[in-house]
């Protein structure tokens, strides 16, 4: 009778637990959530991946927008709240690596011309100057009219820029030259 009660009482909580929003997916060892919610916006994970290089996985990138699309153009330009996670699973990144792939990743999404948004990357690149360990988490979270608020480890840093500078940042990995192609799928959810 106990056992019957106590199973019941299981099912009930996790029934819970799923309406609530506190669902997550695992990949490569990270629980990552279904949903979150931006200043009373809810926002659903649109896709998440892994990106990886020279065979060595770095993070799991997730992707989340007030509704799921797999419209990349339509993602960049929309000035609505929306949020990209980078969570670190390699040792292998660090402060200087991290901020060449940064510009690397600004160079391809602003086909060459980062002029209009040098100061809004400089800024964010002075986050990376910090260090970065394995387990350490990024939110770059764009709220309109207030621009991109960096988020490392829940501890909220910067709010850099605006909505042309959101478009380039998510372009990294969402542009016509992503970081990487298979991420850029799976965060579209394809």
């Amino acid at each position: 009778m106990v056992s019957r009660l106590m199973a019941v009482v299981c099912g009930l909580c996790l029934s819970a637990l799923a309406a609530s929003g506190a669902a997550a997916v695992e990949v490569e060892g990270v629980n990552v959530a279904e949903s979150k919610t931006v200043d009373g916006s809810g926002l659903v994970l649109n896709g998440v991946g892994v990106r990886s290089k020279f065979f060595i996985d770095l993070y799991v990138a997730a992707l989340y927008l007030p509704s799921k699309t797999s419209d990349e153009a339509a993602i960049l330009e929309a000035d609505e709240t929306q949020a990209m996670v980078l969570h670190v699973i390699s040792g292998r990144i660090n402060s200087d690596n991290m901020t060449e792939a940064t510009l690397e990743g600004f160079e391809n999404s602003t086909g060459g011309n980062m002029a209009p948004i040098q100061q809004e990357v400089d800024e964010l690149l002075t986050v990376f100057a910090d260090e970065i360990s394995e387990g350490d988490t990024f939110e770059l979270v764009y709220v309109p009219d207030e621009g991109v608020r960096v988020i490392k480890n829940g501890q909220v840093g910067k709010t850099i820029g605006d909505r042309a500078f959101k478009e380039a940042l998510f372009g990294i990995w969402l542009g016509n030259e992503p970081a990487q192609g298979s991420l850029k799928d799976d965060m579209l959810g394809e």
